[in-house]
């Protein structure tokens, strides 16, 4: 028998249950709130009037968000999906954009196709993960979505069906999705800010819409929640590259840069500015090659004005400590035998040609990662119509062990000047 509640205890009683009618109805709550994300929205009938014009718009909107280079697999048709994004709750592959009606978009409306990019909800009713950017694309006009629509009509279409994700349990499910919509998730089409000019809403549209640029450059939680608008930076999904803060100039900020270097750094894939010579690797050498490059020159310049606008927030860093006299001193040594020819003796690189290494921010970051990859696959500039040929450096991964790595990494984040923190051997295999 259970004892009586004498007066002592009558308030804890009553509190806890308080507590535990509380819990019961905020999760009653979060189940409704599931249950109406699952039910999505319907489709509205639309009809899209196919132009020249449209066409056009419809092939720079791709070309703003890199589209096909996220939905072509290695070695594959161009738009046919299979690519992996490595996230870390597992694999998600990208979807044949092509107008095959069996594995395409073939029998999709174009209401369908809204429903998707502002909705994020595919044509079966099904809740599409986050790896596709509809966070972002709900914030384009309709008209815009109309002509991307119409755009990929237009591609000749090829077979190819879907792979199945690797997801994990239970980020595989359509009810873990639906909460995390509820968290992360907010539909609506951007709203121009009256108080800025009309060239910086159009970069504020791109960038935080179509472009998608916080998909890389915005601080995640443990969840994978981030800004639309927030450009911290942080590891990739892949957790292979480093996409440096976009509000610390010291790391990927162009705040200073003028509007003109800002804009040759995308269209072009490299720029000269007041602090010196720029150019893009990795990821984002992928999103000039495929993407920007091919944008008008009014688009990068409204892109460029916003991103000049972004406030100045650095990142946090800890207190410099030089590496070993040892790793430095091996680090020199193969630094000399390997890098000096091009990047000079004293990091000064080749102008026109190689990048100087004294005082460049992809190796004086926060983060050591990009500078390793570098090391570790090599560095490739991406070929644009004003450099057709860029200038590219090998990759030494079959060269140096972790530890040579870890030191020549040491040694040019901390010469010439450079006080950037000590690379460790577990750093690189980490990458490698």
């Amino acid at each position: 028998m259970s004892p009586p509640v004498t007066p002592a205890r009558a308030p804890r009683a009553r509190a806890g249950w308080l507590i535990a009618g509380g819990l019961l109805l905020g999760m009653a709550l979060v189940a409704v709130a599931v249950r109406t994300e699952l039910r999505g929205v319907p489709v509205q009938p639309v009809e899209v009037a196919v132009t020249p014009a449209v066409l056009e718009q419809g092939a720079r909107l791709a070309a703003a968000g890199n589209c096909m280079a996220c939905h072509t697999a290695r070695g594959g048709e161009p738009w046919a999906g299979g690519r992996p994004v490595n996230t870390p709750f597992g694999p998600i592959y990208s979807s044949n954009l092509t107008p095959d009606p069996d594995t395409g978009l073939g029998r999709w409306s174009a209401g369908d196709f809204r429903r998707a990019l502002l909705h994020g909800q595919s044509r079966d009713g099904r809740l599409l993960y986050p790896a596709f950017p509809y966070n972002h694309t709900t914030r384009m006009t309709a008209d815009d979505v109309d002509a991307l629509y119409a755009h990929l009509r237009s591609l000749p279409p090829v077979v190819q069906p879907p792979r199945e994700h690797g997801l994990r349990f239970p980020f595989n499910t359509q009810a873990a999705l639906a909460l995390w919509r509820i968290l992360y998730f907010t539909p609506g089409t951007y709203q121009p800010d009256l108080a800025r000019s009309a060239e910086w809403n159009r970069g504020a549209y791109l960038v935080t819409g179509v472009a998608h640029c916080a998909a890389c450059h915005a601080e995640r939680d443990v969840f994978g929640g981030g800004a639309v608008d927030r450009f911290g930076g942080g590891l990739m999904p892949d957790g292979r590259w480093w996409a440096p803060s976009l509000h610390d100039p010291a790391e990927g900020g162009t705040q200073g840069w003028s509007v003109e270097a800002t804009a040759a750094l995308l269209g072009r894939g490299r720029a000269t500015q007041a602090t010196g010579q720029a150019s893009t690797l990795g990821p984002m050498a992928e999103v000039v090659l495929h993407g920007t490059q091919h944008l008008p020159e009014a688009d990068l310049r409204a892109m460029a004005v916003y991103l000049a606008g972004l406030p100045v927030q650095p990142v946090r860093r800890p207190d410099f400590e030089p590496a070993p006299d040892a790793v430095l001193t091996r680090g020199g040594r193969l630094y000399e035998q390997h890098c000096a020819q091009c990047h000079g003796d004293a990091g000064e690189g080749a102008p026109g040609a190689y990048p100087p290494l004294a005082g460049h921010r992809a190796v004086t970051q926060s983060s050591p990662v990009n500078a390793v990859q570098a090391i570790l696959s090599g560095g490739f500039a991406p070929a644009t119509a004003a450099h057709p040929r860029p200038y590219g450096m090998p990759p030494y991964r079959s060269q140096l062990n972790d530890d040579d790595v870890a030191a020549v990494t040491s040694f040019i984040r901390q010469s010439w000047g450079n006080r950037a923190g000590e690379v460790t051997a577990l750093d690189v295999a980490r990458l490698r």
